[in-house]
Order: C-alpha cells, then sequence, then structure tokens
C-alpha cells in the first residue's frame, strides 16, 4: 500500500500542471513503426510504445541489451553470464520451458527466430550496432504479430543508408577486460544506397573462465527501381563463442555478497556456441491513389550448441532450424479510414538432440540417464492472415479493430526409442518396471488454430495530449520443446497455446519540453507451461497481472534533462498445484513489484553531456512457495560524451559506481539459494573516429 500510496501521490501532483496546463510549445515528433508495420506518430497511436533511439544507443555502446532496455517502463531483464539473459515485459521473469514463447523478439518486422523454436536468449541476436531504433511493445502484441507476442514484443530496427559517405569506427575496453570495435560504412548512389555495421566484442570474464568472443554483422541494401517501387535488403549474421560461468550455489541468503567466491567459476565446463543467419527482402509498390502492398520473403537458420549448467544432470543440447517464409501486406485507405490486410506464411524445419554424459543417477527421485534424452526433428507449417481497420471517428477520436487467425502444424520425428527407458528401448537404468525421468513421445503430428481480436481507440484532448485505451488477446501456440521433451509425470497431448486477454487505459503527453506517459493494465492468462523450482514442468497453469506504468522526459532547464520510468506490478497465481507448492493468490517468482530507472543529463556545451543513471530492483520471491526472498539493489552509473573535434568523440563510462554487492539474477531451487552474481564496479573507455 505505500507503494501505491506513492504513486498516486506523485501522479496526482504531476499530471494537472502538465495536462492542463496552456501550451504553446511545439510537439515533438515521436515516430513508431512497430505497432502498425508503418511510420505513425506516438500520440496517434492506441497502444503503448516504447522507443529507444540512435543517440541513447550511441550514448550507451552496450555491451549487453540489458543495459539499453531497462530504460523502458514495466520491463526487467536479469543477466546471466556472458550474452546469457532472462528477460520479463509486464511478467515475471520466465524460466525454461513456456518462457521464452511468451516474448517475440524482431528485426525490421522479422521474428529472429521461427513460431516454435525459442529461445530465452533470444535478444542476444540484437544487433544494436546496426540500429536506428529498439521499439517495445509491453503486453500482447497487435493483430499483426502473432505467435509468442504475449507478455510483449521487442522491434530492431536497422539504420537506413545514407545519403553522402560516412565510415565510422570506435574501439573500447574495460578495467575488466573487456574490448570492443565498431566498424560502419554508408553511401548512396544512384537509385542505391547501402549500410555495413560489423561489431565485435572479446571479454575475458571477470569471473574465472568465463570469456567470450561475439561478432555481429549487419549489411542493409535499398534499392529505388522507379518512382513508386523500393527494395530494402538486409542481411544478417550472428556469432557467439562462450565460456559459460554458472549459478554460484549456496544455503545463505546473502551469498551473492560474497566477492572473492562469486568470481569462482563452479562451471568450468559449462559453454555455449551460437550461429545465426536472416535474411529478409521487403518490396514495396506505391499506386496512383497512395495505397501499397508490401511482400517480403525471409529465410534463417540458426544452431546452437551448450551445457545446461543450471540442470543437475548437466546435459549437452544440440538445437537449430532453418526456415522460410513470407510476409505479405495491403495498405489501403477510404475516406479518413484506414485498412491492413495481409498474411504471414512460415515453413521451418529444426532439430534438437539431449545427451547426458554424467554416469546414471538417481536425484530428487528422478531418475537421469546416461546417453540421449531426445532426439527428433520437427517440421512447422504457420498460416496467419489478419486485417486490421483504423476509424477516424471525429477529429478527435478514432477507433482500431484488428483480428488474425493463425494456424500452426508440427510434424514431429522421434529418432530414438519412444518412453521413460533408455535410448535404445532398454529399462530405464533404475531397474524393471521404473520410469526415467525424460519422456519421448511416438511420432505424431499436431496442429493448433487461435484467433487474435484487437478493439483500441485513442482521443486526442489536444495537439500534445491523447488518451488511449487497448483491449487485446495474444497468444503463443506451444514451443516444440514443450510438446515433445516431456517428463515421466506428463501426458502426450495434453498442452494447449498460452493464451492471454489484456485491457489498458492511459494517457500521452508530448510538448517541447516535456513528454510522459502513464497507464493501468490487467492481463490474465491461461495454459500458462512453466518449469517449477523442483525442475518438474506445470502444463495449464493461471495467472493474473496487474499494474501501473509511468515515463517521463523532460528539460528542467535548457541544458539539464530528466528520463525516469517507474513500474509497480502484481503477479500471481490463479491455480493451486501441491506437487509444484503452488498456491493460488501467491507472487509469482522471480516477479519485483516495483522497477525504477532514472537518467538526470547534463549537457556541459554543445560537446560534452554527463549522465548520471539510477537502476532500482525491488524485493521478489525465489520459489513458488513464497518461502525465499531475494532483497533488490539500487546501482549508480556515470557516462560522460564528449565531440573532442568534428570527427572524434570520447565515451567514458563507470558501472556501478558505489560498487554494490548485488545479484543479476538470483532463485531457489534444489533446496539451496542460486545466483548469478552483478559485476563489480568497472570503468570503459572508448573512441569514435568519422572518416
Amino acid at each position: 500500500m505505500k507503494n501505491i500510496n506513492f504513486i498516486n501521490i506523485v501522479l496526482l501532483s504531476i499530471i494537472p500542471n502538465l495536462i492542463f496546463a496552456e501550451s504553446t510549445a511545439t510537439q515533438l515528433e515521436d515516430i513508431s513503426i512497430t505497432a502498425t508495420k508503418i511510420e505513425k506518430n506516438v500520440l496517434d497511436e492506441s497502444g503503448n510504445i516504447g522507443l529507444i533511439d540512435e543517440v541513447e544507443i550511441d550514448i550507451y555502446r552496450p555491451e549487453h541489451i540489458q543495459q539499453l532496455i531497462k530504460r523502458i517502463p514495466g520491463v526487467n531483464v536479469q543477466k546471466g553470464n556472458g550474452q546469457e539473459s532472462l528477460p520479463a515485459i509486464r511478467s515475471p521473469v520466465l524460466t525454461g520451458p513456456g518462457a521464452c514463447g511468451a516474448f517475440l523478439f524482431m528485426g525490421d518486422g522479422v521474428p529472429f527466430r521461427a513460431t516454435g523454436f525459442c529461445n530465452n536468449n533470444g535478444l542476444a541476436e540484437a544487433h544494436m550496432g546496426g540500429a536506428r531504433s529498439i521499439e517495445v511493445i509491453r503486453g500482447p502484441g497487435s493483430s499483426l504479430y502473432g505467435s509468442n507476442a504475449v507478455h510483449g514484443l521487442v522491434n530492431v530496427i536497422t539504420e537506413a543508408p545514407s545519403g553522402t559517405l560516412e565510415n565510422n569506427l570506435i574501439a573500447g575496453g574495460t578495467t575488466e577486460q573487456v574490448y570492443k570495435g565498431h566498424f560502419s560504412s554508408s553511401n548512396s548512389f544512384d537509385d542505391h544506397g547501402y549500410r555495413l555495421s560489423i561489431d565485435g566484442v572479446r571479454d575475458n570474464g571477470w569471473r574465472t573462465q568465463s570469456n567470450y568472443g561475439e561478432q555481429k554483422l549487419t549489411f542493409r541494401h535499398d534499392f529505388f527501381p522507379s518512382f513508386e517501387e523500393s527494395i530494402k535488403n538486409v542481411f544478417t549474421v550472428y556469432n557467439l563463442n562462450q565460456e559459460t560461468a554458472g549459478f554460484k550455489v549456496s544455503s545463505d541468503k546473502n551469498y551473492y555478497k560474497e566477492r572473492a567466491q562469486m568470481k569462482i567459476n563452479d562451471d568450468p565446463d559449462a559453454y555455449r556456441d551460437w550461429t545465426a543467419f536472416r535474411f529478409l527482402s521487403e518490396y514495396q509498390y506505391i499506386f496512383e491513389n497512395d495505397d501499397f502492398i508490401s511482400i517480403t520473403p525471409h529465410f534463417r537458420t540458426n544452431d546452437m550448441e551448450f551445457r545446461q549448467h543450471y540442470l543437475p544432470a548437466d546435459s549437452i543440447e544440440e538445437n537449430g532450424h532453418s526456415s522460410a517464409g513470407l510476409l505479405l501486406s495491403y495498405y489501403a485507405s477510404f475516406g479518413d479510414h484506414q485498412l491492413i490486410l495481409g498474411s504471414d506464411l512460415e515453413y521451418t524445419s529444426g532439430y534438437l538432440k539431449e545427451t547426458q554424459e554424467k554416469a546414471s543417477y538417481t536425484y530428487f527421485g528422478k531418475n537421469r540417464q546416461q546417453g540421449i534424452h531426445y532426439d527428433y526433428d520437427v517440421v512447422a507449417t504457420v498460416i496467419a492472415p489478419y486485417a486490421r481497420v483504423e476509424w477516424v471517428i471525429s477529429e478527435k477520436l478514432s477507433i482500431t479493430t484488428g483480428l488474425r487467425a493463425e494456424y500452426v502444424r508440427y510434424e514431429y520425428d522421434n529418432k530414438v526409442a519412444s518412453g521413460t527407458g533408455m535410448a535404445d528401448g532398454s529399462d530405464c537404468f533404475a531397474g524393471a518396471g521404473t520410469e526415467c525421468l525424460y519422456y519421448r513421445p511416438s511420432d505424431r503430428a499436431d496442429q493448433f488454430f487461435d484467433l487474435l481480436p484487437k478493439v483500441g481507440l485513442t482521443y486526442a484532448l489536444n495537439d500534445t495530449q491523447s488518451i488511449f485505451a487497448n483491449f487485446k488477446k495474444g497468444y503463443s501456440a506451444p514451443q516444440t520443446t514443450e510438446l515433445y521433451r516431456l517428463q515421466r509425470h506428463q501426458t502426450v497431448g495434453e498442452i494447449d497455446s498460452q493464451e492471454i486477454k489484456s485491457a489498458e487505459l492511459g494517457v500521452r503527453h508530448a510538448s517541447k519540453n516535456i513528454s510522459f506517459e502513464i497507464l493501468a493494465f490487467w492481463m490474465r492468462k491461461d495454459n500458462f507451461f512453466m518449469r517449477d523450482s523442483d525442475g518438474y514442468n506445470v502444463v495449464n497453469g493461471k495467472t493474473d497481472h496487474k499494474g501501473v506504468e509511468l515515463s517521463t522526459s523532460a528539460f528542467l532547464t535548457d541544458n539539464i534533462d530528466l528520463t525516469a520510468q517507474y513500474s509497480y506490478a502484481i503477479h500471481k497465481y490463479r491455480f493451486n498445484n501441491n506437487a509444484s507448492d503452488i498456491s493460488s493468490g501467491d507472487d509469482i517468482d522471480s516477479a519485483p513489484r516495483n522497477l525504477a530507472n532514472a537518467i538526470l543529463g547534463w549537457d556541459i556545451n554543445t560537446n560534452n553531456r554527463v549522465e548520471l543513471e539510477w537502476n532500482h530492483v525491488g524485493e521478489y520471491y525465489l520459489d513458488t512457495s513464497n518461502e525465499h526472498e531475494y532483497d533488490g539493489h539500487d546501482l549508480f552509473n556515470l557516462r560522460i560524451s564528449s565531440n573532442i573535434q568534428d570527427s572524434l568523440a570520447l565515451n567514458f563510462q563507470i558501472e556501478n559506481i558505489a560498487n554494490t554487492a548485488y545479484a543479476d539474477r538470483a532463485d531457489y531451487a534444489y533446496g539451496d539459494y542460486r545466483f548469478f552474481p552483478g559485476r563489480p564496479r568497472f570503468a570503459e573507455l572508448s573512441l569514435s573516429y568519422d572518416f
């Protein structure tokens, strides 16, 4: 109640001054693409949208997307080791099966991974060095996007080619032996333009045996064959070779404060190797009446091998998929109204193999056998037509309606013996009549069909303020790992699509000196799939999510500005499961109610800027029974950027100024606390040269 009262005091004190004050200030032209797939002023959008622009990306020059995305209210990313991370968007931090299917990660409107083949660490593929902006929608995606946009979506939009020759070289390093390099080149000539962006990171690891190397490349080519036509080609390559430091485990809830112990890697054999390729070609044709079509074929491959250091068996997982898809859209206007018709088509071939090197053993009542746990192939087909209409009722009021129908079919081919025995068909090692933990279904086909409606409205109070409301349904077809990587207590075919119903009401303001967005949301999710703290899969879960979010950006003086985000959210179970200690009404674990971020910026002059950042993560429960907690933390960061010459710039940062001992991620599992420790104070210096 103290938190809620504090929010009310803040809102009641600032909203009257912002909404009802007379203002002749010029409206800020914040433009978003993700919500409608075309450029649109944020004030006119009937839902929330979080924006991170290229200026912010250049100042941060982040090693990890966590450093950027935490600036958006309601967003939390718990960083594991290296490039591993677990996101939360209006949700708890979700782990294991059922987690990655809650979020949709995209580049230029095309998902990084195919439907049914998500990965919890999917944000690692985002190439910030080649991005113009990052856009985040909290809550279900609109009818334009389908499976996985349950709790939210992230869209990384590549930077367009420049009009004249631009070359940029950045080199940097930190006191923790992290070395980064960036090169970009762009130009336009005749009807063509290109932009090449390459980034590389070498992190020698502040924890022992936890180094990694990462490389990202994006090449964009724009072509205008005629006045009516345009073609955008984008090719992206991603590679990661990581030696992973795993959890630190203890019975002491404050073990993460033991700095000397936190540096030691207790999982020196853990690793992750990951490669991904994506290509899209977006063709647009504008008709004489300004209607236009968009046709986007796309291709992707993704392969990964890693050790499951977070599970007792320490198994090696190999997975991957190759897919081809086609996005079709037609944009039309009739009077003041706008219509979007389209369809998404996709065909994917994927595989997964999981192998335990340890000798067979029994732990926490589960028999884990040496050798192959799972080995299967899956072919997936997706057909998803949609329609979206924006009705302009009056000069001030517009209503948006949308509907998406999505059909997903999986064809599963099991390559080892079915059942809960050994992979060769023999009995479980524990003896005749016993079962091993891992259950492999026989060959089968599964299909899912879902309808996703949306209704939204926007009412303009004046030129700088608007009210919006949104009612949407989101869903995620079961991931292939949820359907075919089963445990002995599960039944084949019992898993259905996750569904979420969402409502939000908000107000936003955008003018020369201040902008803000304040909203309240409510969501109810069914058919939730999860893994509990003892490692058991739980199906048919039900949860509730509600909260308020505030974001604001203001110029306090001519050269001092403030941006701030705050969210208060309650995430609760809505079902009982005695085996997993889940009781309806309890808080979901890994779900801090309070999240905040604030940045105070000072433009010393036109060439020098200083930023002080505060980041707050509130306390949260670590287990489903709500018996163990993490106390939360506060971190402070300092950034200085300076244009030394027209072509030379310097960027200096100190992360975790107070050298706070904290956990990037904490949980309680298998009878112990587990921590991914946060990095101690470190400094980073980089130089940027334009030529």
